[in-house]
């Protein structure tokens, strides 16, 4: 069996892949304070409301204990600014700008398939913004999530706080016999830890035991449609038995079907041949019922009524549509680790490496996919349905941190205003998660998760990329703006170019081997 069909054989069997190193202790970043004072920044709180400031915000250890808003003349007043006492951590931040940290849904902490340390995507991660991350379905061992979990937790890791998910079946032995089999199941990993599950497809007795017995223990559940079962269970089976979000957006089409019950496969498709399976998804929306039709309105209407979360990660699917610029990202030269690098290069043998023979007309069919895919994100965000961000980096040319910040542009794209790629980005992750009284916006009370840029993010979301923003300067010479300045996360303070300092040092020594 080669690493293609054995990497299959894991996926849906739910078996943990090799673990990569793990995260050393931590050296960077400074904090929690007694009092940290963040002084005159203009601020996005996260819920949709527009820039407001300048601003002074005081954190006490790691929760935001008050927000002044200065006004817009200067000199502010002194009754208008937080005092500064002896002893506090102050950082001055005039013309700077400050978002909730970035919630990302969909993080894998990479792997042996990989082959990258743990350090490399963490600070990726936080040199990013990124703050919170779901881990999908914990691929490196559900025990060795937990564990970076409670590291991050007491900050003696650099890293983004972490929520655990697990691939349905994970650590089982042998598929489940029974309903009663998937339910003890579910309640060994709840009583070990985890937040959630993540589903690729299984029988529907089984799919629908697991998903009530899931709902009982109070776990998350979000599922990656597959195509080998989404003919028996597409997302409306998903969410009338009480699934709680959606990967990616296979299961989607499938439930906006009129005239089919199976995609219109070429008669000589086969799902283990890699380019099969995703030259044929870019052409599976345009099969689906069109945007305004009866049945279009019915399967939003009814996500939208049931509480379903779409987390798309349209980034991960890019180099489908346009190989080239992917290829050749600006960061792949300081930013990607060789090993990643190699994993990314067509081969038989590596999941999402299927650029056999990658054509134009697969790139066209995939632009087409894209906008019926966009339009479907634009109208379930319009009409109050949750849309989050999450990246899936680590494969198909998706370095981490870069792929989330890409996966704002592309929201953007699909039509959302700036403030409500935000609002996806920060507050409706944290609502996803059921977390949104300790993060995702920036109010009296809440953990202090910050992002500190020093461009206005809403004008440019190209500000927050690690490489920062090429553009011509005022003395007419080219220059790239620095990127994120500072990711706060529960009160320390990260800069952010020490922690990208540190990635280039890991590239150059993996790439001098």
């Amino acid at each position: 069996m080669n690493k293609l069909f054995a990497l299959i054989a894991l996926l849906v069997a739910g078996q943990a892949l090799a673990a990569p190193l793990s995260a050393p202790d931590r050296v960077r970043g400074e904090g929690p304070f007694q009092r940290l004072v963040l002084r005159e920044v203009m601020m996005v709180n996260g819920e949709g409301a527009p820039p407001i400031g300048p601003v002074d915000i005081l954190v006490e250890g790691n929760r935001i204990a008050e927000i002044r808003n200065l006004g817009i003349l200067t000199p502010y007043a002194d009754d208008r600014r937080i005092e500064v006492r002896d002893g506090d951590r102050v950082l001055e931040l005039a013309g700077h700008w400050i978002l909730p940290g970035f919630v990302d849904m969909h993080g894998h902490f990479g792997g042996d398939e990989q082959g990258v340390p743990a350090e490399y995507v963490a600070k990726l991660w936080l040199a990013h913004g990124v703050t919170t991350v779901r881990e999908p379905g914990s691929g490196n061992g559900l025990d060795w999530v937990l564990a970076h979990q409670e590291r991050s937790e007491s900050n003696t890791i650099a890293a983004p706080r972490i929520v655990p998910y697990v691939f349905f079946g994970q650590d089982h032995d042998g598929p489940f016999i029974n309903p009663e089999d998937a339910r003890r199941w579910v309640q060994s990993v709840a009583r070990r830890g985890a937040a959630g599950i993540k589903f690729f497809g299984a029988p529907r007795d089984i799919m629908i035991a697991a998903l009530d017995e899931a709902g009982k223990q109070g776990l998350g559940t979000t599922m990656h449609h597959a195509q080998l079962d989404v003919v028996n269970w597409n997302v409306l089976d998903s969410a009338r038995h009480g699934m709680t979000s959606m990967e990616h957006w296979y299961g989607l089409p499938e439930a906006l079907f009129e005239d089919r019950v199976v995609q219109d496969y070429p008669l000589d498709y086969n799902y283990a041949n890699e380019q099969h399976r995703f030259g044929e998804a870019g052409r599976l929306w345009l099969q689906a019922a069109p945007p305004g039709s009866e049945r279009w309105s019915a399967v939003r209407d009814e996500l939208i009524g049931l509480d379903f979360t779409l987390d798309p990660t349209l980034t991960i699917y890019e180099a489908s549509r346009d190989l080239m610029r992917e290829m050749n990202a600006d960061w792949h030269a300081e930013y990607t680790h060789p090993n990643l690098w190699a994993f990314f290069q067509p081969s038989l043998d590596a999941h999402g490496s299927y650029w056999f023979d990658w054509t134009t007309a697969d790139e066209i069919a995939w632009k087409a996919n894209f906008r019926r895919w966009m339009d479907f994100l634009q109208d379930y965000k319009n009409h109050g349905g949750r849309v989050t961000l999450g990246s899936d980096s680590g494969y198909i040319w998706k370095v981490y941190g870069f792929g989330y910040i890409r996966e704002m542009e592309l929201l953007q794209e699909a039509g959302f205003h700036p403030l409500e790629v935000l609002r996806s980005a920060t507050f409706l992750g944290a609502q996803a998660l059921g977390m949104e009284d300790r993060i995702g916006s920036i109010r009296v009370g809440k953990l202090a998760d910050f992002v500190v840029v020093g461009e206005n993010p809403l004008h440019n979301f190209k500000v927050l990329y690690g490489t920062g923003h090429f553009r011509l300067g005022a003395d007419n010479v080219p220059e790239r703006t620095s990127g994120v300045r500072y990711t706060i996360k529960d009160g320390v303070v990260f800069d952010a170019a020490q922690l990208l300092e540190d990635v280039r040092r890991i590239v150059s020594e993996a790439r001098a081997e």
